[in-house]
């Protein structure tokens, strides 16, 4: 029985990569979902800094003076850190850990390197932006609608466990510079800079 270039395509395709328990198809929608993630992120630098128009309006750029925690933060109008948050937004510090929080995460899932530290540090950003929009409030302190539309699972969740979950699969390695990366001295002497 032979196979026809129809056949061998598919199997191909659907072969585990080398040393891994994916298929090739697997990895390369795990790269996507890490390169696609990481760009979310790397957008939100951009947007914030060049002040393209996006979320930010030109005349609120960072490189311009303006401050990319300050606007959401002090309009956080629900949950138990609303007056945390008010009392950090537009701080100097809280800008560039934002600010420098964006630029790693985005730049290291789309290289396909550091992948343990970005999925940490995006879990945290993502967590404490999930408390400040707090979903579960259906009401703000003002008693208008949040428009919350899941208390539980929203798009801070899905990047976070996206960054997680490519993290964990080794995503790097595809379409990535995860293997260049993996063999380096230093990282190979201290693993959890994979």
């Amino acid at each position: 029985m032979t196979t026809t270039g129809r056949d061998a395509a598919h199997t191909l395709e659907h072969a585990p990569v080398p040393g891994s328990m994916l298929t090739t198809a697997a990895a390369r929608g795990l790269a996507v979902l890490r390169i696609s993630t990481g760009f979310v992120f790397l957008w939100a630098f951009l947007d914030k800094t060049f002040g393209w128009g996006y979320a930010t309006p030109s005349a609120n750029a960072w490189i311009d003076g303006g401050s990319p925690t300050k606007g959401f933060l002090s309009g956080v109008d629900a949950g138990p850190f609303q007056g945390f948050f008010h009392d950090i937004a537009g701080q100097g510090w809280a800008d560039w850990l934002f600010m420098i929080g964006l630029l790693g995460i985005g730049v290291a899932l789309i290289l396909g390197i550091g992948m343990r530290i970005a999925a940490v540090a995006a879990t945290a950003m993502m967590l404490l932006m999930w408390f400040a929009e707090f979903p579960p409030a259906k009401t703000g302190t003002s008693g208008e609608a949040t428009h919350s539309t899941n208390p539980i699972i929203d798009y801070h969740i899905i990047y976070a466990l996206g960054a997680i979950v490519t993290a964990l699969t080794y995503a790097g390695h595809t379409w990535g510079l995860g293997r260049q990366w993996a063999k380096l001295p230093l990282v190979q002497r201290y693993r959890w800079l994979i």
